[in-house]
């Protein structure tokens, strides 16, 4: 009797196992939770919108807890690229010394920050790389940028033989996923956190042979 007492308790566990298994919510369902969430914790303060919390393609694949397949990756780099804005005129190139101060520079996109325009942020490069020997203190998310141009062997900007760095570099600093899907850079120009004169500046900094990068 009592061994049939224990036979009935444990088929009675394993039924309210089975049955507290089958209400788990489903990884969309726990997903959509995760977001309503997120939407409940934050408000619009300042320049920093609700707006900051959309997704687009890449940043949905390169934030959940598997990277996206090849397929997927392939797809986010082909829109990226597809939204790189060259320079206009072809001009690419600014003036190192004011490339300089924007990559000093980590001011901006702040909800205390006045204004959401590209000339109120810094670049904030010393914050994941190093760029020049003279700095003592660098980020380390991202490669050395020391020496940048001088080992891809830019001596002139102007040289036709060295368009093709001078434009990835260009497009790196765009859009980064357009060459890597789950880049971890700032899309500066895609994402409107820099315009285009502080691109050439920057873009200066790295690849002018007068810059302290390259010295």
């Amino acid at each position: 009797m009592r061994m049939t007492t224990i036979a009935a308790a444990s088929a009675a566990a394993v039924t309210l196992v089975l049955a507290g298994c089958s209400v788990v919510p489903s990884s969309a369902e726990l997903d959509a939770q995760a977001a309503a969430m997120m939407k409940a914790s934050f408000r619009d303060e300042g320049i920093a919108t609700m707006k900051r919390l959309d997704q687009d393609l890449g940043q949905q694949a390169c934030s959940s807890d598997k990277q996206p397949n090849e397929a997927v990756a392939k797809k986010i780099e082909e829109e990226s690229m597809a939204t790189i804005r060259w320079p206009a005129g072809g001009q690419y190139i600014g003036d190192w010394r004011e490339g300089e101060k924007l990559a000093q520079s980590g001011r901006g996109m702040t909800w205390t920050d006045r204004s959401a325009a590209p000339t109120a942020n810094g670049g904030n490069c010393y914050n994941c790389h190093q760029i020049s020997k003279e700095e003592i203190s660098f980020g380390t998310i991202g490669p050395s940028l020391y020496n940048y141009g001088k080992i891809r062997g830019v001596k002139d900007v102007a040289d036709p033989a060295t368009a093709a760095i001078v434009q990835y570099t260009w497009g790196k600093l765009w859009n980064s996923k357009a060459y890597s899907a789950c880049s971890n850079m700032p899309r500066f120009g895609h994402a409107g956190l820099l315009d285009e004169t502080q691109l050439r500046h920057i873009m200066a900094l790295l690849l002018d042979p007068k810059s302290p990068v390259n010295q």
